[in-house]
């Protein structure tokens, strides 16, 4: 039930951007792949459905994420959501296409996730158009500082969006132990 209503609120929300032109400069590139550089790491946290029938839905995610390696801009993502006791993998590769993004969440629309069709970075924050079927939408992740980064997902319901997923994820702490030699 989770990951089915979850899937279907993250392809409505996807596709909302799709049909939109972004203005993307040689500036921009330095820029992109400093924001995704910053989203490496382990993030974790609490979410909720706020729209539909799942509404008041709450829910936990832990992902990693990594840096693409190569020259274009763009991010992997792996992790799991969880409510209760069922749990959901959840996977994504976002990467800079010429000017915009494309991309896939899970195996993409013509599986059981959506697809990235479009997107931009500014200050901070990426805003990437999603698609699944007849369902638009986007998801805008914005990085407040180095351990705080909230999501919202929202899709494309006649003229107007409406958000359907909230998600606060904090990066995980790395243990600071001291480390000691034994003479």
């Amino acid at each position: 039930m989770f990951s089915r209503q979850f899937l279907l609120v993250s392809g409505l929300a996807a596709a909302t951007l799709s049909t939109g032109a972004w203005v993307h400069s040689a500036d921009a590139a330095p820029r992109d792949k400093a924001f995704f550089q910053s989203v490496a790491g382990s993030w974790s946290g609490p979410g909720e459905i706020v729209a539909g029938k799942y509404k008041g839905t709450k829910f936990t995610c832990s992902l990693t994420g990594k840096a693409l390696d190569s020259s274009n801009a763009g991010v992997k993502l792996d992790g799991t959501c969880r409510v209760g006791v069922f749990q959901q993998p959840m996977s994504a590769e976002i990467t800079q296409s010429g000017g915009s993004y494309t991309g896939k969440f899970l195996d993409g629309a013509a599986g059981k996730g959506l697809d990235v069709t479009s997107g931009t970075v500014n200050d901070g924050t990426v805003v990437l158009g999603l698609n699944r079927q007849k369902l638009n939408g986007a998801m805008i992740a914005r990085v407040t500082n180095d351990k705080l980064m909230n999501v919202t997902i929202s899709v494309k319901v006649g003229e107007q969006m409406v958000p359907v997923i909230g998600v606060t994820l904090k990066r995980a702490d790395i243990d600071q132990m001291a480390v000691g030699s034994i003479q």
